[in-house]
């Protein structure tokens, strides 16, 4: 049975994902579309894909611009995470608020990130693999981010792997939004 916890950034949830354990050893279902729908969220898959990450390796904060925005469900089938979303809607109460929480392959926790929020990650273990469901296509022009270390979000690291193009995100304060509630 999945349990959705909303969060305190309107429209997104912490999911716990059913886990069904036998001899063998367990399964896990990262996607119903009837539980999604029954708790009031409207996805349509469009694209999957996953990373590796080595330990403290930090990925984001990534979003893709409008018209090409996606909501994403998020979870991380090996190894855990320290996940990260970020509301950049104006107009929101939470403009610029932040959530962390950590998914690992033991807790079988997701993210449903509502459009309009920024996303990244810091590996907590070597291998940490993390999986997206997103609702739309990758689109290169529309695909940037903010500046990882710009929100007054403690990563909780000196010296973070981070790619030079992560680096040269604007700040949350530079950034023009263009998402709206």
């Amino acid at each position: 049975m999945y349990h959705f916890e909303a969060l305190p950034l309107a429209g997104a949830y912490l999911i716990t994902l059913p886990e069904f354990w036998d001899d063998r050893g367990v399964f896990v279902k990262p996607f119903n579309d009837a539980a999604f729908q029954q708790q009031g969220i409207q996805f349509e898959l469009r694209e999957s894909y996953y990373s590796f990450s080595k330990k403290d390796v930090i990925r984001g904060m990534h979003f893709q611009l409008p018209p090409h925005q996606h909501s994403k469900v998020v979870y991380c089938p090996k190894g855990a995470i320290l996940d990260v979303i970020v509301d950049l809607r104006k107009g929101s109460t939470t403009y610029g608020q932040y959530f962390a929480h950590e998914l690992s392959a033991t807790n079988h926790k997701a993210y449903y990130i509502p459009e309009g929020f920024a996303h990244g990650f810091k590996a907590l273990t070597d291998d940490a693999m993390t999986y997206y469901l997103v609702s739309s296509g990758y689109n290169k022009e529309a695909d940037t981010g903010i500046l990882y270390n710009s929100f007054g979000f403690d990563w909780g690291i000196d010296k973070p792997i981070i790619s030079d193009r992560d680096l040269s995100f604007k700040t949350l304060e530079e950034f023009e939004s263009s998402f709206v509630i």
